[in-house]
């Protein structure tokens, strides 16, 4: 339970050291020092940029996003909080226009990365539509006074998010809120709720994760749940705000996400180190800008984790129709006003396609004309919701589901 206290202090321990290679590659970039336009110049900066960012503590990036296209017009954009919640601040992207396009509520994952992981997701559909996002607050700056958070709870702030923007919204959900979303989308149906959506899209999520096994489902299914609370979940230290809440830790679903793929993450490093000695700082600024935000991680609270765990991967609550919420039975059957749109990509070796597809299935009482499935090919998981085929591809197929179902 102390790795979290041994994961700070190692941190810590390099800071003077990581001053010191931000000092050199400062000092070897400069233009009036001697030897800075030589190779050797630039071999000695660029192994001091590596070793600084492999010690950096990358904090949370912003979205940046201050304008938009819009008939060939730029139109500014403003970022505002409008819903704050003890786990969660419903962020909204205001563009300065009176365009009456379709509201869209993109639902961000719980699983490490902060939401400006899906900044392209935004990017891409703001000129067409009016977005939202839940931006998820890192489980270590909530203070304990507030309570647990579970799955149970993250179903309860979706619904409580679509009735906040109105019986016209459309939910967007990236990966593992998949679950979640259409769990929602079920208990508002339920219970007739009128502030039930147009549509959701379901993009990459773990609906049944034994239709298409991956190295994650594997992972999940062959421990069992109380091998996860004594490997993975730790206590936050006292200096934390959320000082003894117990969670996932970023910095160890970063070492998973890493692990899956660590020759391309070593190659891409490696290039890095050589672009910055040829001095293409074009490829070096690609890289740093993909990496600032892919090694930028929060922690997830530990209930919630756990829950998934143990109900997604490995009891399949969902797909077997044991799914509860609140001690209700969770019926997506019940659902027959909210279109299902299902986006999978071939290559994803996190949720493989065929993982989001039985959505439909269980979704019976919806007629045929308001589903939708979507198979992309040769993107991966990643590819999905950011990148050329996303924006080329994808978006045209969300968007024109959208627009058909408002």
């Amino acid at each position: 339970m102390m790795l979290y206290h041994f994961h700070d202090w190692q941190r810590a321990a390099m800071a003077p050291f990581r001053m010191a290679a931000e000092a050199t590659q400062i000092a070897f970039q400069n233009p009036f020092m001697q030897g800075n336009p030589t190779r050797f110049g630039r071999t000695i900066a660029a192994s001091a940029e590596l070793f600084e960012r492999s010690t950096r503590n990358f904090a949370k990036p912003s979205f940046g996003l201050k304008h938009t296209k819009i008939g060939g017009e730029n139109v500014a954009v403003t970022e505002e909080i409008v819903l704050s919640k003890a786990f969660c601040n419903l962020r909204h992207f205001k563009r300065a226009t009176e365009n009456n396009d379709p509201k869209v509520l993109i639902v961000a994952p719980i699983s490490g990365h902060h939401a400006t992981l899906l900044r392209g997701t935004v990017e891409a559909m703001l000129p067409e539509h009016d977005v939202y996002i839940t931006d998820w607050i890192d489980a270590k700056l909530v203070p304990a006074s507030k309570g647990k958070f579970d799955l149970e709870d993250n179903i309860e702030y979706i619904m409580d998010f679509s009735r906040f923007l109105g019986p016209d919204v459309h939910l967007v959900a990236v990966c593992q809120p998949a679950v979640p979303v259409l769990a929602a989308m079920s208990v508002l149906a339920q219970l007739n709720d009128p502030a039930q959506p147009r549509s959701m899209t379901l993009m990459g999520g773990p609906i049944d994760p034994r239709k298409a096994p991956t190295v994650v489902t594997r992972l999940a299914s062959e421990r069992p749940i109380e091998w996860f609370k004594n490997t993975v979940i730790h206590s936050l230290p006292f200096y934390y705000p959320g000082a003894h809440r117990l969670v996932y830790p970023g910095f160890i679903q970063l070492q998973g996400f890493m692990s899956m793929n660590v020759e391309r993450h070593v190659g891409e490093h490696v290039k890095l180190f050589q672009n910055l000695v040829k001095g293409d700082d074009d490829s070096a600024t690609s890289h740093r800008k993909f990496y600032d935000e892919y090694l930028s991680v929060m922690d997830s609270p530990a209930e919630f984790y756990l829950q998934t765990v143990e109900r997604v991967f490995q009891k399949y609550d969902l797909p077997n129709g044991t799914f509860t919420w609140h001690d209700m039975t969770v019926q997506p059957s019940a659902i027959t006003q909210t279109a299902l749109l299902t986006v999978e990509g071939e290559l994803d070796d996190i949720s493989a396609p065929g993982q989001t597809l039985p959505a439909h299935d269980l979704c019976s009482g919806l007629a045929d004309e308001k589903k939708k499935a979507h198979l992309q090919i040769g993107v991966g998981h990643y590819g999905i919701f950011n990148g050329r085929k996303w924006r080329e591809q994808i978006l045209p197929v969300v968007r024109d589901f959208i627009r058909a179902n408002a």
